[in-house]
C-alpha cells in the first residue's frame, strides 16, 4: 500500500480550502490520514489544522468509517462469552448531572442483558468524570487486561474495558488532543471501538442527523459487523437519557432506521434535566448508585436508572417494548439482582 496522501497535502488540495470550499476525503485517504496520525508523522501544527479542517467541514460517514477501520486494526479486543450491549459514552465525560450508565448497567445486568462500557481516564477536551471515575469510586476494579474485562463480563454480566489497554493507539494521542482545546473526529471515532465486539451498540446523540451518521459509519465499516444500534438524545452527550421530549433511533442489520419520540414523563421519569444535577459527578453518582440498586431510593433517581435500563435491556432484545425492559429493571432492583451484581463486580 502507497502512501500519496501526507495531512499537508490534504489540507492543501481537500479539507482545508474554507468551510464551503473543503472536499470530502475519499475513503483511501481518510484512511491513510489516520494511519499517518497514528505513527506520529504529522507536524504538530499540520495535525492542529487538519483536526480543526475537518471539524468545521463535518466528517462524512465513509471519512468516519475509515478512520474507524484503522483504529480497530490497532485495538485489542477480547470477546466474552456472552453478548453484551456495548455503550459507548462520550469518553470526556460529564461535569454537570450525575452518569446514570453504571447504576443502569448493574440493573440491567441483574434483569439479564449483559452490558459493556468502556472510557479513559479524564479524556481531552473536556477531561471530565466518566465511567471509569464512577467506577473506581465503587471499588470496582478499572484498571483491567482486555482479557480481565471480558472476564468482567461473564462472571459479573457487566464489564469495564479501560481505553490505554485495549485502545493504545488512541491513548497515545492524548498530548496532541490535550492542546487543541476542542473535540476533534478522534472523540466521535473512540466511541465505536467497541472493545467486546458486541452485536448491539447504544448510544447517544445531540440532534437526529448524527445518530444517522453513525449508523451509515457502522454500515461501512469494514471491521463492524452489528445486528442492532439504538441511540436517544443523551445528557451532556452521554448516554444517559434526557429527560421530557426526547428522540429514539432505532436501526436493525436489514436496513431498517425507525425514529420516533418518547415522553419520559410516560415511562415514570417525570421530571427535569436540572433534577439530575450533582456537585461532584464521580462520587455522587457512585453514591446514587449504591442507593438505587439497593432499593433504598424511590424517588427521581430509581425513576431515570429504571428507564436508562430498560433501555439497555430493549436494546439487548431481552425485552420486546420499553415497557417490558421497563418491567424487568423494576423487578432487578426490588428483587436484589441488581445488588447481587454489584457485589460481584466489586468482588471481581
Amino acid at each position: 500500500m502507497t502512501d500519496e496522501w501526507p495531512l499537508k497535502r490534504l489540507m492543501t488540495e481537500v479539507v482545508g480550502s474554507g468551510t464551503k470550499s473543503a472536499e470530502d476525503m475519499t475513503r483511501t485517504q481518510a484512511a491513510e490520514a489516520m494511519r499517518r496520525i497514528f505513527r506520529g508523522d504529522p507536524d504538530p501544527t499540520t495535525l492542529g489544522a487538519f483536526w480543526l479542517a475537518n471539524r468545521w467541514k463535518h466528517n462524512t460517514a465513509e471519512e468516519l468509517a475509515a478512520f474507524t477501520d484503522e483504529m480497530c486494526e490497532r485495538t485489542e479486543y477480547a470477546t466474552p462469552d456472552a453478548d453484551p450491549v456495548d455503550c459507548g459514552a462520550n469518553y470526556d465525560g460529564k461535569g454537570r448531572t450525575a452518569i446514570l450508565g453504571a447504576a443502569a448497567g448493574v440493573v440491567a445486568a441483574g434483569a439479564g442483558t449483559p452490558v459493556v462500557v468502556h472510557s479513559g481516564d479524564r479524556v481531552p477536551t473536556q477531561k471530565q468524570d466518566a465511567y471509569k471515575h464512577v467506577l473506581d469510586e465503587l471499588d470496582v476494579a478499572t484498571e483491567l487486561t482486555p482479557r480481565d474485562s471480558a472476564d468482567m463480563v461473564d462472571e459479573t454480566g457487566v464489564g469495564f474495558y479501560y481505553q490505554p489497554a485495549f485502545n493504545p493507539a488512541v491513548a497515545d494521542l492524548f498530548d496532541r488532543r490535550d492542546q487543541m482545546g476542542v473535540r476533534t473526529f478522534v472523540n466521535t471515532v473512540e466511541t465505536l471501538a467497541n472493545p467486546a465486539g458486541a452485536s448491539v451498540h447504544l448510544g447517544s446523540f445531540y440532534h437526529l442527523a448524527f445518530a444517522k451518521k453513525v449508523v451509515e459509519t457502522f454500515e461501512q465499516t469494514e471491521f463492524h459487523d452489528l445486528d442492532r444500534v439504538i441511540m436517544f438524545q443523551g445528557m451532556e452527550g452521554y448516554d444517559d437519557i434526557r429527560p421530557g421530549y426526547t428522540k429514539v433511533a432505532d436501526w436493525s442489520a436489514d436496513g431498517d432506521f425507525e425514529d420516533y419520540e418518547i415522553e419520559t414523563a410516560t415511562y415514570g421519569m417525570d421530571f427535569e434535566e436540572a433534577d439530575l444535577q450533582v456537585d461532584d459527578v464521580a462520587a455522587d453518582s457512585a453514591r446514587l448508585t449504591e442507593a438505587v440498586v439497593a432499593g433504598d431510593r424511590t424517588d427521581h433517581w430509581h425513576d431515570a436508572v429504571a428507564l436508562n435500563a430498560a433501555f439497555r435491556i430493549y436494546a439487548g432484545g431481552d425485552a420486546d417494548s420499553l415497557d417490558a425492559g421497563l418491567d424487568a429493571a423494576r423487578a432487578a432492583i426490588s428483587d436484589g439482582s441488581a445488588a447481587a451484581v454489584l457485589d460481584d463486580l466489586r468482588a471481581f
